[in-house]
Parts: C-alpha cells; sequence; structure tokens
C-alpha cells in the first residue's frame, strides 16, 4: 500500500491539544478540538443499558490514549482519550483513521508486515523528518498489575523511529518516569495483559478485513480461525517439544554407550589407588620443613623493620633544614617584591611628573617664539631710529659747515641767478618727495622681508625636527624589514642577526660536552602562540625574556656568556636565566587565575618545553597575567571592579599594560618577534618604509624650498638695504644742493639765520630721535629680557623633562634588576620547596616501605599461622630451608616416579568415580523425566483435541446465533484433519433459499456474515481490547444497523473489555450512552499524496 504525503509544511498547522472529560462524569455532549481530530463524548444517564451493564470497567491492557508525531503523512495527532468500552473512530478516508491502528501495532511492538501498509518501519516516518514518535498508555490496575510499586496505576510505552528504521523504547511510570528500554520488559507486559498485536481478530486491519472477505480458500479461514483462537500457537509449541524430546533421547542413548567406558577407566584408576603404600615419612618432613619455612619468612621480615625506622627518624630530623631555607628565600622573596613595589611606584611617579610637564613644555616653546618675534620687531625698529639719528646727525654738521661758509662769503648773487636757484630748489624739492616716498616703500618691503626670513627659519627649524624623527622611524623600520625578509630562509634571525649562529656554536659546544646541559633559548623561539591575534599583548608582556636563554647551573652560564661575546656586544646581549631544569611542568592551579572569558599568557602558549614553561612562570608569573582584547573590558574587570583572584596585572591585545590602580599605553603598535604571517609583515613594513621615505622626501623638498625661499628673501632684503642706502644718499645730496641754493640767493644774515633755524630744527629732531632711539633700545632690551626669561624658563622645563627622562632610565634598570632578582629569588624558594617535597616524599616512600614491610610481615604472620598455628622459633635462613626443601621434593618426585603421584593418582580416581556417578545419576533421571513427559504429551494432545472441539463448536453456536439476530441461517463445517473451514450462509427465510457459500453472497451480506464469525472468534479469545478498521465498508443501512446492534450489546455485555471501531460512517444514529466515545477526526488536508513504503523484498527494520 503506498504512503500519503502531505505538502503542507508542518509550522502552518494549528496546533491544539485534545482535552476529554473523564468517563465517570456524567454531563452533557461536549466537543473538544484537537490538532486533526474532534473528540464527542456520547454520555447520558444510561437508562437504556442492559442489566449487565453495570459490571466493573478492565483493570488491565485498556488502552487509555494514543498519541502520534510525524507518523505516516501527520505531523501531530493526538492525545486520543479512549473511553474503557467502546470507543468509535470516525472520519472521512485520509483523515488518520488507520493510522491510529498502524501506531497501535507498530507501537506495542509488531512488525510493518502486521500492519498490511508496509514492510519496512522507516516508511512510517513522516517524509522530510527524521524520526517519529509513539505514545500508548495502558491501564495497570487490580490485582494483574504488571509491577505496580514501579508503573502505577498506568504503563506509558513510547517509541521512536528513526529514519534508518531503529526502533527506541522506553517504558514510562504513570508519572512519567523511564522505568525500562528493554523491548523484553514491553514483550512480558503483553504477555501479563494477554495483548496479542499480531492476533488479527484482536486488531483486524482494513486490508485484512478486505482480505478476509475476498479469500476463497477454506484453508485460509482455517488459518485465520487456528490463529485467532491461538490454538496455531498451542500446536507450535507442541511440536517443538516433541522435536526437543527426541534430540533428548538421541542423546540419551550416546550417553549410555559413554557410561560403559567410564566404567572401565574407574576399574583401572582403583587398582592404581589400590597399590600406593609408602611416601609418608618424606610427605611429614617435607611439611615440617614448610611449617619452619613459614616463619622463617616472618623472622627475616622482622629483621629488616628496624633499620627503616631508624632512617625514618633521621630524615624528619633533617626536615627543619629545608624548612629554614623555604622561609629564608620566602622573606628575600617578600623584601625583593616591596623593592619592587616601591621602585615601580618612583617610576609611576616620574612618569607622572613628565606627563604633567610636556604640555607646559609645548606652551613654553611657543611662548618663546612670540616673544622672539616681537623681540625682533622691536631690534628693527632701534636700527631704523638708530639709521636716522645718524643721518639727522650727519646733516646737522653739514649745516654748521655751511654756515661757517656763508659767514665768510662775500658776493652776492644777481637776480637772474636768484630766479634759477628758486627753479632748482623747486625741482630738487620734488626729487626729494619722490625719493622719501621711495625710501617709505622700501622700508615697508624691508620689513615685509625680515618677517617672511623669520618665519621660514622657524618653519625650517620644525621640519628639521620631523625630518629626524621621521628618518629614524624609516631606519629603524628598514632594519626590522632586513631581519624579516632573512627570517624568510630562517626563523631565528626574527630575534637578531646573529642568533642562528650563536645557536649554532651553542650545539657544538654541546657535543664536545661544555655544557652539562644543552641550555634553552631563545625562548621567544620554543612556544607558539594558540591566539595569533594576541601576539602583541603576549610580546609586551614577556619583552626581553623572549631574546633570553635558559641555562641549568652556572658554569653552562660562564661558557654561554663567553660563547655570546662573539656575537653581541657587552649592551645588547641576552639575557640568561639560570634555573634548573625539570621534566615536568610547574602545578600552578592554586595560584593560578581563572577567568571564564579570557586566557592567562600560559593558558596562551602552546609550550612542549617544561623548561620554557618554568622559567617563564618563575621570571615573569606568566600564570598571573590575563590577556584581554578589549580595553575598556580590560579597565572594567582590572579597575572598575575587583581584579579576578591571583590576578596582579593584565595586558590588551594593542600591547597596553594595566594593573588594578594604573595604566600604561603600549609604545608599538606591531609585534616583532611573535608576528605570524612574515610575508604579511614584510607586505606592511615595505608599505610603511616607503610611505616613510616618501614623507622624507617631501620633508627634504620643503626644507630645500624653503633654503631657497629665505636665500632669496635674503638676497631681495640685502637689495632693499642697497636701495635704501642709495635712496638715503641722493636725498642727502638734493636736501645738500637745496640747502646750498638756498643759501646763496638770501644776505649772509638772512642765509645764517633760516640755516641756523633749520640746523636748529635738525638738532630737536636729533634730540627726539636719542629719545626714540633711548626708548626703542629700552623697549628693546625689554623684549630681549622678556625673551630671555621666557627662553631660560623654556629651557628649566625641557632639561627637567631631560633630567626625569634620564632619572628614570637608572630607575628602569633597577626596576629590571629587581625583577630579575624577584624571578631568582622565587627561583631558589621555588628550589627548596621542591627539595623540601622530594625530602618528605623520600620519607613517605620510607613510611610507605615500613608498611608495606609491616603490611608483608602480618601477611606472612597470618600464613604462618595458617600453616603452623604455634610460633617456631627458626634459627636457619629461608634461603637454606628452602634448599632442603628442594632437595627433599627431589627424592619425592623419584619415588613417586617409581610408584606415581600419590596426589594425582587419588585425585584422578575420585575424579573418575565422581564424574560415573554423576553421569550414570543423570541419565537415570532423564529417562525417568521421558517417561513422565510421554505421559504428559499423551494427555496434552488429548486435552488440545477437546480444547479444539470445544471452541469450534462455541464458534459455530455463536455463529450461528448472531446470523439468526438478521434471519439469517449459516453453518460452519471444521475439517481438523485437511485443515479447512469453509462457512455457508442463508440469507433467506426458512426453507426458501439454500445454504451457499460467502462467495455467492452480496457485498453488504458477507461484511455482516463476516462481523458474525469475528464476534464468534471474540467469544473465544482473551484479549483486553478489539479493534476493527471499516468493519461495514460494503454493509448497506439494514446490515450495518444490525451489526452495529450485534456489537453493541456484545461490548454493553462485556464491560471489562475495550472495544475500538473505526468507520468513515457519521455514526449519528448510535444509541446515547456514557460508555460510548466517538472521536471525530477532522478531514485531510489537500495535496497528500502517496506514503514512500519499500517494496515487499525489503527485509523488516530490527529494534534498537
Amino acid at each position: 500500500m503506498s504512503k500519503r504525503k502531505e505538502d503542507v509544511s508542518e509550522g502552518t498547522l494549528p496546533v491544539k491539544r485534545i482535552k476529554t472529560e473523564d468517563i465517570k462524569d456524567c454531563e452533557a455532549e461536549e466537543a473538544k478540538t484537537t490538532k486533526g481530530k474532534t473528540v464527542t463524548t456520547n454520555g447520558q444517564s444510561g437508562d437504556s443499558l442492559p442489566p449487565n451493564s453495570f459490571l466493573s470497567e478492565g483493570d488491565v491492557g485498556i488502552i487509555e490514549s494514543i498519541s502520534l508525531k510525524n507518523f505516516m503523512c501527520h505531523a501531530c495527532l493526538g492525545p486520543f482519550k479512549f473511553g474503557p468500552n467502546v470507543n468509535f473512530v470516525v472520519g472521512n478516508n485520509g483523515s488518520g483513521k488507520s493510522a491510529v491502528l498502524t501506531a497501535l501495532i507498530v507501537g506495542l511492538g509488531g512488525k510493518a508486515t502486521a500492519t498490511n501498509r508496509g514492510y519496512s518501519i522507516k516508511g512510517f516516518v513522516k517524509d522530510g523528518q527524521n524520526s517519529a514518535d509513539i505514545s500508548i498508555t495502558l491501564r495497570n490496575r487490580g490485582p494483574d498489575a504488571f509491577k505496580p510499586d514501579k508503573y502505577g496505576e498506568a504503563v506509558i510505552v513510547e517509541q521512536r523511529i528513526s529514519g534508518d528504521g531503529i526502533r527506541q523504547y522506553r517504558l514510562k511510570n504513570q508519572s512519567g518516569h523511564i522505568i525500562s528500554t528493554k523491548k523484553e520488559e514491553l514483550n512480558t507486559i503483553l504477555d501479563q495483559f494477554n495483548i496479542q498485536v499480531d492476533n488479527p481478530v484482536s486488531i483486524l486491519t482494513q486490508e485484512m478485513s478486505k482480505h478476509f472477505l475476498q479469500s476463497k480458500s477454506e484453508a485460509d479461514k482455517y488459518k485465520f480461525f487456528m490463529k485467532a483462537t491461538q490454538l496455531e500457537q498451542m500446536r507450535d509449541d507442541y511440536s517443538y517439544i516433541m522435536q526437543t524430546k527426541a534430540l533428548t533421547n538421541e542423546k540419551i542413548e550416546k550417553q549410555d554407550e559413554n557410561l560403559s567406558e567410564l566404567k572401565d577407566q574407574v576399574k583401572q584408576k582403583e587398582d592404581r589407588y589400590k597399590s600406593l603404600s609408602s611416601l609418608n615419612e618424606l610427605q611429614d618432613k617435607l611439611e615440617q620443613l614448610r611449617n619452619q619455612m613459614a616463619w622463617a619468612l616472618v623472622i627475616e621480615v622482622e629483621k629488616h623493620l628496624q633499620p627503616i625506622k631508624d632512617r625514618i627518624k633521621a630524615e624528619e630530623s633533617r626536615s627543619v633544614k629545608y624548612d629554614q631555607k623555604v622561609e629564608e628565600w620566602q622573606m628575600k622573596v617578600d623584601e625583593a617584591e616591596e623593592r619592587f613595589k616601591t621602585v615601580q611606584n618612583q617610576l609611576q611617579k616620574i612618569t607622572e611628573e613628565a606627563q604633567i610637564l610636556r604640555p607646559q613644555c609645548t606652551t613654553l616653546k611657543d611662548d618663546v617664539q612670540r616673544k622672539n618675534k616681537a623681540c625682533k620687531e622691536t631690534e628693527a625698529t632701534f636700527h631704523r631710529y638708530r639709521t636716522q639719528l645718524k643721518q639727522l646727525e650727519k646733516d646737522h654738521d653739514q649745516l654748521q659747515r655751511r654756515i661757517e661758509q656763508l659767514r665768510n662769503s662775500i658776493t652776492q648773487s644777481s637776480e637772474a641767478e636768484l630766479k634759477e636757484r628758486q627753479e632748482r630748489i623747486s625741482c630738487l624739492q620734488k626729487q626729494l618727495k619722490t625719493l622719501e616716498d621711495q625710501e617709505a616703500t622700501n622700508s615697508q618691503q624691508l620689513a615685509q622681508f625680515q618677517h617672511a626670513i623669520s618665519k621660514s627659519r622657524d618653519e625650517q627649524e620644525k621640519l628639521g625636527e620631523e625630518e629626524k624623527d621621521v628618518k629614524q622611524s624609516a631606519e629603524s623600520r628598514k632594519e626590522r624589514l632586513k631581519e624579516l625578509k632573512a627570517s624568510r630562509t630562517n626563523q631565528l634571525k626574527r630575534f637578531g642577526e646573529n642568533m642562528p649562529a650563536l645557536l649554532d656554536a651553542i650545539t657544538e659546544a654541546h657535543k664536545q660536552g661544555r655544557f652539562r646541559h644543552e641550555p634553552v633559548g631563545p625562548l621567544g623561539a620554543c612556544f607558539k602562540l594558540k591566539y595569533p591575534e594576541l601576539a602583541l599583548a603576549v610580546e609586551s608582556c614577556l619583552k626581553g625574556l623572549l631574546l633570553s636563554f635558559c641555562c641549568d647551573n652556572y658554569r653552562d652560564e660562564q661558557v654561554l656568556q663567553s660563547l655570546m661575546s662573539r656575537y653581541f656586544s657587552s649592551g645588547r646581549r641576552p639575557q640568561i636565566n639560570v634555573c634548573e631544569f625539570a621534566n615536568q611542568v610547574y602545578n600552578v592551579k592554586g595560584r593560578a587565575v581563572h577567568h571564564p572569558d579570557f586566557p592567562t599568557v600560559l593558558d596562551a602558549l602552546e609550550i612542549s618545553n617544561p623548561v620554557v614553561a618554568n622559567c617563564l612562570i618563575d621570571m615573569r608569573g606568566v600564570e598571573k597575567i590575563l590577556l584581554i582584547n578589549n580595553n575598556s573590558r580590560a579597565r572594567e574587570i582590572m579597575q572598575q571592579q575587583r581584579p579576578p583572584a591571583n590576578c596582579r596585572e593584565a595586558f590588551t591585545a594593542a600591547g597596553d599594560q594595566v594593573f588594578p590602580n594604573r595604566y600604561y599605553s603600549s609604545e608599538t603598535d606591531r609585534a616583532r618577534y611573535l608576528g605570524g604571517n612574515v610575508e604579511s609583515e614584510i607586505s606592511q613594513l615595505e608599505m610603511e618604509v616607503s610611505n616613510k621615505m616618501a614623507k622624507l622626501s617631501h620633508f627634504q623638498q620643503r626644507l630645500q624650498s624653503i633654503i631657497e625661499e629665505i636665500r632669496i628673501n635674503e638676497t631681495q632684503m640685502k637689495m632693499k638695504q642697497m636701495q635704501k642706502r642709495k635712496i638715503q644718499e641722493s636725498m642727502t645730496k638734493i636736501k645738500l644742493e637745496i640747502s646750498d641754493l638756498e643759501n646763496v640767493d638770501e644776505p649772509q644774515s638772512v642765509d645764517i639765520s633760516t640755516l641756523e633755524e633749520e640746523v636748529q630744527d635738525i638738532w630737536h629732531r636729533i634730540v627726539s630721535g636719542r629719545n626714540k632711539l633711548e626708548e626703542a633700545r629700552k623697549d628693546m632690551d625689554e623684549h630681549r629680557k622678556i625673551v630671555n626669561e621666557a627662553e631660560q624658563r623654556y629651557k628649566e622645563v625641557k632639561e627637567k623633562i631631560s633630567l626625569i627622562a634620564e632619572g628614570a632610565d637608572p630607575i628602569k634598570d633597577e626596576l629590571s634588576k629587581i625583577d630579575t632578582e624577584v624571578g631568582k629569588c622565587k627561583h631558589h624558594k621555588r628550589h627548596y620547596d621542591e627539595k623540601r617535597k622530594e625530602h618528605l616524599e623520600g620519607i613517605d616512600k620510607l613510611k610507605e616501605n615500613l608498611e608495606s614491610k609491616e603490611k608483608v610481615l602480618e601477611e606472612n604472620t597470618a600464613k604462618a599461622k595458617q600453616i603452623y598455628a604455634e610460633r617456631l622459633e627458626v634459627v636457619r635462613t629461608p634461603k637454606s630451608i628452602d634448599v632442603e626443601i628442594n632437595r627433599l621434593r627431589e627424592r619425592i618426585s623419584t619415588e613417586q616416579e617409581r610408584h606415581g603421584n600419590k596426589e594425582e593418582i587419588t585425585r584422578q580416581y575420585f575424579d573418575v568415580l565422581e564424574t560415573y556417578k554423576n553421569v550414570k545419576s543423570q541419565i537415570k533421571n532423564l529417562k525417568k523425566f521421558m517417561q513422565l513427559l510421554d505421559k504428559i504429551m499423551e494427555e496434552r494432545h488429548k486435552a488440545y483435541k477437546i480444547f479444539r472441539r470445544y471452541i469450534s463448536l462455541r464458534c459455530k453456536y455463536y455463529f450461528d446465533s448472531m446470523l439468526s439476530q438478521r434471519g439469517y441461517h449459516g453453518k460452519m463445517s471444521f475439517d481438523h484433519k485437511n485443515a479447512t473451514l469453509s462457512i455457508a450462509v442463508q440469507p433467506g427465510e426458512g426453507d426458501k433459499a439454500a445454504l451457499s457459500d460467502m462467495r455467492s453472497l452480496s457485498g453488504g451480506e458477507r461484511s455482516f456474515s463476516t462481523v458474525c464469525f469475528i464476534l464468534s472468534l471474540w467469544d473465544t479469545m482473551e484479549s483486553p481490547f478489539r479493534c476493527l478498521d471499516e468493519f461495514d465498508v460494503y454493509m448497506d443501512m439494514v446490515n450495518r444497523r444490525i451489526s452495529m446492534d450485534m456489537m453493541l450489546k456484545v461490548a454493553s455485555s462485556q464491560r471489562y473489555r475495550q472495544f475500538i471501531f473505526l468507520t468513515p460512517q457519521n455514526m449519528s444514529s448510535l444509541p446515547s450512552s456514557r460508555l460510548i466515545r466517538i472521536l471525530r477526526m477532522h478531514d485531510p488536508e489537500r495535496g497528500q499524496t502517496t506514503l514512500p513504503f519499500r517494496s515487499r523484498d525489503h527485509a523488516e527494520d530490527s529494534d534498537d
């Protein structure tokens, strides 16, 4: 039969749970809706029930509920709450009625073939799902309940079917707790409840019903009868017993043959046993030696105990020395850590002071530049005033000389000459005005050139500093790039150009025997990162330790120092850590940091060498340092809340160092030694070097441009200064010429007075110029003083920062030394801890040895007492006694070779005698049992025939009784010899119609006859429930009504049994009774397709 399939997705179906009222409540009809079905309880007062309808309900095996998930084409069906007596499951084809019946068979362990709906269990899993689930609840009450103390009043059978056809059983109690998962337990429950899932009459499927209706073979009907009444199973059991009986008789005949052979062996062994007569004396002496040997072993163990006790006492007295050493180094560790904290706080204060002074230094520098500019402006003003004063003084001297000349002049000019002089004076004054304008313009341009030169020089100084920084950065990256390119062929070159050569020298020296243990290093090359993104954090934490080496002792350290001197200068040699090499990593679980989200440095490293791990623990305490990806998260964990236990500091992925009370930013942005992808880093560095060189080239071009601007401006300034001097010289000449011309034209008295007035005016201007010059000098001196003070303040702050930086260097060195000292002190303390531990372990081993010896002594004493109860003071050693025992055994062996081994002969004799008696007794008992079995089987066969005849007669009687309710007559003919059953039915009244075979009946008549036959079989079988699927499919309304009345009458007379009927009919005409429960199924979803069952030739899937 094909399997139906849903196209509608599971998520779109309405999910509702079934609700059913208790069958004991007498309420009105109540419809309850579930997913894919409607349940209606048909209940009234029960007046129409027959008198015997108030018998008690069934206690065990009644199906209380069934629920399905992903079974066949249904995503979810149930749970179905069944009543204890009559249940009708009604609904259109495809609504899931047959799925419920199929699930009942499969869920109780039946095979797929028993359902007539497939040949493989996996075919019942809904298409597109991984598994199907079936849950069946069976009633478990009364005296016949199965393990009521465990299961309670209900047994829940759950089965999961996987897509591969594997079954998984879960047997639960009333509360839902799993009691068992074994199929054997389910079989036991079914046997106790008398549930037969493979009995076609107990659960009659739609296909089996059709097959029976359409069957033409009388042999098939007989088989159906035999299987339904379990006579077939009884017959098969008797056949198996008879086969086993025949095999047992064959074995008895073989045992009779073996018994005679055993009797002969007993005779032979008995003769040898009686021939033994000596060896008793030797055996007695051997027994005495064994007794002595037992107590000699006790005495020897006692002798070994006292030296062990003395040694334990001596070793315990030495424990004080180790305790003192550990306390001494613990004090040194505490002192060193205290000094480390003190120096670290000093460095912190110095760093904070420098951080505070840097903004002040920048402000002072800007102030110096601003005041220096103002000072230069005052200097330019001073020089201008001084030049003007000199020119006035020169003019004053010239006028004085002219006055003297005029006083000595006698000649007078004519009027024509006077006019000519006046015209000349006017022309000269115009030229003088032009020259004064040119001088003003020239002075302004000169000041602009001076300002441009000053600004260019400031910019040149600033660019020079930036160029220097960029050049240093570029050189550093070039050096790093060179190292990385070299590390393409040798990874060790990342730790220095000479590192491979140093390691080769170390290996060669170790081969020559110069080292006791070959040094390990550099440490950065001895481990791998589990989290490459934390490379900068690990490198910021370990710093110089990445380049350091480990030596087992100070002698090896001296040899390594001499080798390092060949390849490294004294200031750049890698650090050497001296620590005793161990084969195991320290146990740091008790003092390490444990955080759920972030690892410690030790956790982030994959270290194969215990020496490297122990060195990092000793020197840096890597088990106490956390690595945190995010800076804000690091501050939150370390500073905004209480740090994790044992955590003293943390590092971020950016390399920043975080303490509970302070935070240090990393000076680098890339891991130098632990970078993962060399090619990527090389590419990045090349890009950075290229950018730096481009920036450097830009700086150099800009500097060259500024130098050229300064040169051009200086040239222009010099030209303007020369122009200014020339203009001033021309102005002086013109003024002198004007003065000469004016003096010639006037009389001497007038000339002198005019010149004297001009001299007086020039003198006033000189006095004013001198005052201005003096004020300009004071202003210039004041600005110079201000500049000097500002420069002094800037210099003091700068020197202070330099002093702070210089002062921080020795503190850093001291901090590094103290850190190393802390590591060494911890190493020595750990060394003595280990020594003390080894010493205590040695004492424990001695005590264990003593305890073992005492235990051996106790065991030997107990064994000796078992061998010989009284203590024997034996002087001889166990070895000498053992030699004598071996010698005596050889004598006994020689005697036994002559006479045979007494014990072996005795044992063989009694073993064969015992075997003979046992076999003889077994054969006797088997023969008695077979005689009894023959008698029992003969009686059983007689009882079987009587029982078969009784069942046949009872079935005939009920069949005819059921037919008579419709006015039919029928006959059932059993031929047990030929295993056939013929059924003849007369549908007419009286003798109007002759008896005819069921094949000649109409579909409805045949269905009614089948119902009568099934009801007659029901009366012959004992099962707690009966199920029928579409029993009325071929009936007309009259036959259906009569059949229904018959089944309801049978059901009402058998209240202790449960009846489940599946039908597509409406069942609205049923009589009202609270014993009848109707479960109405919703119409099927459209779009269902066939179920993908496998073909008949595929084998049944096995249970899990």
